[in-house]
């Protein structure tokens, strides 16, 4: 198992694996043609609400994972398929944010590696 992260303004490579978009809106100025992605797991990216909250803010790192991750428990089907994904290939997770340490990409992939250990 292996996921690394990416921003999807960054070119695509061959390396990158099996590419995932983990953000619940479309990145702005790419198309669809090339972003090049497998899979847009929207459902699978923190509720708007909390998105909003947040607002990529690292003083409410901590408590934006705690919140992210009760959401990831309730939404058990979409992580089912994530797992099953992650499973099978190397994963790239693709998130639009500028701030490349504290974003919704970020906490999920240190959720799924704790999660599948």
């Amino acid at each position: 198992m292996k996921i690394v992260l990416k921003r999807i303004y960054e070119k695509p490579s061959l390396e990158d694996g099996y590419r995932i978009l983990v953000d619940k809106i479309w990145p702005r100025g790419i198309s669809k043609e090339d972003a090049k992605i497998d899979e847009w797991l929207k459902d699978i990216a923190p509720s708007s609400e909390l998105r909003k909250w947040f607002n990529h803010d690292p003083e409410k790192w901590d408590e934006f994972k705690e919140r992210y991750f009760a959401e990831l428990e309730s939404n058990k089907e979409q992580l089912e398929n994530i797992y099953s994904i992650v499973r099978q290939h190397h994963t790239t997770f693709l998130y639009s944010a500028k701030n490349e340490d504290f974003n919704n990409a970020v906490a999920l992939k240190g959720y799924i590696e704790k999660q599948m250990k």
